[in-house]
């Protein structure tokens, strides 16, 4: 778990080459975790972690892993071998999907001596909106499907979950401390809301019971990436 503010902030790196994220993490310079999602991993492949690693840098490979249970598991133990700390899983890929991921990284984490990779469940995206789950055959009510998701997170043996800002009390109310919650939807009051529409600024998601933020453009496209990066901190703090 984070033990400081800095530690809080995952840094979105929503570029389309290794040469752009690495420009970028050496701009940040008191950042510690990085956030490679579809579109750089699709680009780069596992070159772009070794690059990382050298940086003495974790990795959160958001990739929302949703297949049979042996794929996920299988790319689950391929994430570990590339130094991986934190990855993804698509929760309604179902519990015995996220369970055998689980068991997979308690058993890697014993093979290896190292610690276990962080699997976190991915609930609803942040782009998505009642009306949007309606479309596509679930029920409009947000905070519901995401209490669902979480509780199969849960019962299969995930770390935590991947909510909006707005579904953090809810879940901390059925669950407590029990599953950590990565946060995506982050804004910080000087900047656009831009894509994602269920937000919240990083104080008061953190106030509601966030342990992690991912935060993207606010950061990595403001003039000075690490400026920003403190700006975000002193407002945690």
């Amino acid at each position: 778990m984070a033990t400081t503010s800095a530690d809080r902030i995952i840094i979105a790196l929503d570029v389309q080459t290794k040469e752009e994220g690495i420009a970028l993490v050496s701009r940040l310079k008191d950042a510690r975790t990085f956030k490679v999602g579809l579109e750089l991993f699709t680009a780069e492949g596992p070159a772009l972690f070794r690059k990382l690693k050298a940086l003495r840098k974790d990795i959160f490979l958001d990739l929302k892993l949703h297949d049979i249970p042996n794929t996920v598991s299988g790319a689950v133990r391929s994430a570990f071998k590339h130094g991986v700390q934190m990855m993804t899983i698509h929760t309604s890929g179902g519990r015995e999907m996220m369970a055998k991921a689980a068991e997979v990284a308690r058993e890697i984490a014993r093979e290896s001596g190292r610690p276990k990779p962080v699997l976190l469940g991915v609930t609803i995206l942040t782009s998505l909106k009642g009306a949007d789950l309606e479309e596509v055959g679930q029920g409009s009510d947000v905070a519901s499907q995401v209490l669902r998701l979480a509780g199969l997170a849960k019962a299969a043996g995930m770390d935590g979950v991947v909510c909006s800002p707005q579904e953090i009390e809810v879940l901390r109310k059925e669950y407590g401390r029990e599953l950590a919650i990565v946060t995506p939807g982050i804004r910080p009051v000087w900047a656009a809301a831009q894509d994602q529409k269920r937000i919240m600024t990083p104080a008061e998601a953190v106030a509601k019971g966030a342990d992690y933020l991912v935060i993207g453009r606010p950061i990595t496209g403001a003039p000075s990436p690490n400026e920003a990066f403190l700006r975000v901190v002193e407002e945690l703090a």
